[in-house]
């Protein structure tokens, strides 16, 4: 049993992390707020070392910040260094999304008929059905989520407007959370860095491409390497820091009522993809990891997310950008990083 001090500092600590999560119902007209504040929480320095050393074993750029919530206790590791999110944006898309559901902009239950034109590559279900279904606009924030369904997020993007979610993230105080493309702009300027003739093709163009005949494979992954190094093509930027900021927010219903915030927690909860954060939690009892992952294999591999378990629960964010090693072994050590602050967090 803890002593009656370490409470009360615990709930300090508490106080002080909830006040420096940024808010969503900040009015229009009131000028931006400053970047959100770091925690004023105590740093767990072994556990940090440990972390540190697990990262700097990848031959790749890494980041990440962890939070125990009931204690404040803390380990940032290049925590504010700009990182690509990749699918990891869809976060605060779906933000936006509860938000206008919220302000009556938008009707969860509304249906979109999916063209041919809206289809995407990469991840997700929805490119694999005939055009014409019509999933509720429920369903498409679902699919970004939960099968990272890059159709549902072009989709989504395309009825809440990114310029939108840019602005409601700058009065945040969000400084480097950005959605820079759409997943129909990003795959252009990718089959552009393969064929620069292919900058001007249409988005079924586009996601019906395949590699030029006259490219080889190691061409084709030094070209993948080099245009995701280039910030100005990526599909989001953020930090860990950040990140861990607005799923801080979501908890707390900042951005949105209880009810949504539920909803959003829910869409987090159901993730299909379980080899990183959840590798080997997600069969530990009373352990539940609601999550969102963000790649491009074998270059880049982040989650994030909330852990909850006896003790918890633990907000973490891991990125990993430019990464030249084995992807098992990178997915590995973000599970091995979230099951060892869970067991030495209890």
């Amino acid at each position: 049993m803890r002593a009656f001090p370490v409470l009360r500092l615990a709930c300090v600590a508490g106080l002080l992390l909830l006040a420096s999560v940024p808010t969503l119902r900040a009015q229009p007209q009131v000028a931006p707020a400053a970047p959100p504040a770091p925690p004023v929480a105590p740093v767990d320095s072994a556990l940090q070392s440990e972390m540190l050393r697990l990262l700097d074993a990848l031959p790749a750029q890494s980041s990440m910040h962890a939070l125990h919530v009931p204690s404040g206790r803390t380990v940032a590791v290049r925590a504010d260094q700009l990182m690509s999110t990749m699918s990891v944006i869809k976060i605060p898309i779906m933000v936006q999304a509860y938000r206008d559901a919220e302000a009556g902009r938008l009707r969860l239950d509304e249906r979109h008929t999916i063209r041919e034109e809206d289809l995407r590559g990469g991840s997700g279900l929805l490119q694999r059905f005939a055009v014409g279904l019509a999933p509720t606009m429920r369903d498409l924030i679902d699919q970004m989520i939960i099968t990272s369904d890059n159709t549902a997020t072009d989709m989504i993007l395309a009825r809440v407007g990114k310029d939108r979610v840019n602005a409601s993230l700058q009065a945040l105080g969000f400084r480097d959370t950005r959605v820079i493309h759409t997943i129909g702009d990003f795959f252009r300027l990718l089959q552009a860095a393969y064929d620069p003739q292919r900058a001007s093709w249409s988005d079924v163009q586009v996601f019906r491409a395949r590699p030029p005949a006259d490219i080889s494979v190691a061409t084709m992954t030094e070209t993948r390497y080099r245009f995701t190094a280039d910030a100005a093509m990526w599909l989001g930027s953020t930090t860990a820091r950040e990140m861990n900021a607005m799923l801080r927010g979501i908890m707390t219903a900042s951005y949105a009522n209880r009810e949504h915030s539920d909803a959003m927690l829910r869409h987090l909860r159901g993730q299909f993809y379980n080899s990183r954060l959840p590798a080997t939690l997600r069969y530990a009892s009373g352990v539940t990891v609601s999550h969102k992952t963000g790649d491009f294999p074998p270059i880049s591999g982040s989650d994030v997310g909330i852990i909850d378990y006896p003790g918890g629960p633990i907000v973490i964010s891991v990125f990993t950008n430019s990464n030249r090693g084995d992807f098992a072994v990178l997915e590995a050590t973000i599970g091995r990083i979230a099951a060892r602050l869970v067991e030495v967090w209890k």
